[in-house]
């Protein structure tokens, strides 16, 4: 039932959760597992195959959007019918995928979106929902489209969508870039619910103020 469906996973230094969020990858019903090691220092791409893994390793760390990139091709050129993106920190939760991917196909779907803020069992930070409103706002203005998580790294999308939606920005930027390409391309999509859980360790990995405000200086030149 699953076996057209790629699940994509970037991964930069993450040696201790890799290993835990594959497994539960493969719990919940999903075997293609891509993982990205973008110039790891630690053991992240040895954990994914040890876990029996496709693992597409750049050399030197070129970004997320990038990383991303990479592993939709690779899926691509394996047939798959539908990709899923999720982080390598277990801010996500695979148990999620199963109904991103149903709403993807039996709503006929090219992207969906899955929404942190959709879900109130969520406890998100209050840094979070601050950056994510700005984001969210300056989303709208750059793009026209309007959704309650601009930031969500954890999406699905058709093979159709995948293939003419190429991401250019190798950073957090990349994000958008998608919302941006789904107005593009008149893409329909949809947002669900979520859950998210958040450590010191992923809130430290995570976009700062800073690197917030360098993404959207990036954005509105480009865009």
């Amino acid at each position: 039932m699953n076996d057209h469906v790629y699940i994509v996973i970037p991964a930069k230094d993450e040696a201790t959760r890799v290993g835990r969020v594959i497994q539960k990858t493969q719990l919940a019903g999903f075997n293609n597992i891509i993982i990205v090691n973008d110039g790891s220092n630690d053991a992240t791409a040895d954990i994914a195959r040890q876990h029996g893994t496709i693992v597409l390793t750049h050399t030197v760390n070129l970004g997320p959007g990038a990383a991303t990139q990479t592993g939709i091709d690779y899926a691509l050129s394996c047939g798959a019918q539908a990709i899923v993106t999720l982080d390598a920190d277990e801010q996500h939760s695979p148990a999620d995928i199963q109904h991103m991917v149903h709403v993807l196909k039996t709503k006929k779907m090219d992207v969906v979106i899955g929404s942190r803020f959709l879900n109130s069992e969520n406890s998100i930070p209050p840094t979070r929902i601050v950056y994510n409103k700005i984001a969210n706002v300056i989303t709208y203005i750059l793009t026209g489209i309007s959704v309650t998580d601009s930031q969500s790294g954890m999406k699905a999308m058709s093979r159709r969508f995948a293939h003419k939606s190429k991401l250019h920005f190798n950073g957090f930027e990349f994000c958008v870039e998608i919302i941006r390409n789904i107005g593009l391309h008149k893409a329909k999509f949809t947002e669900v619910p979520i859950q998210v859980m958040y450590s010191a360790e992923t809130l430290s990995k995570g976009q700062s103020f800073f690197s917030g405000v360098r993404m959207l200086g990036k954005l509105f030149k480009i865009f």
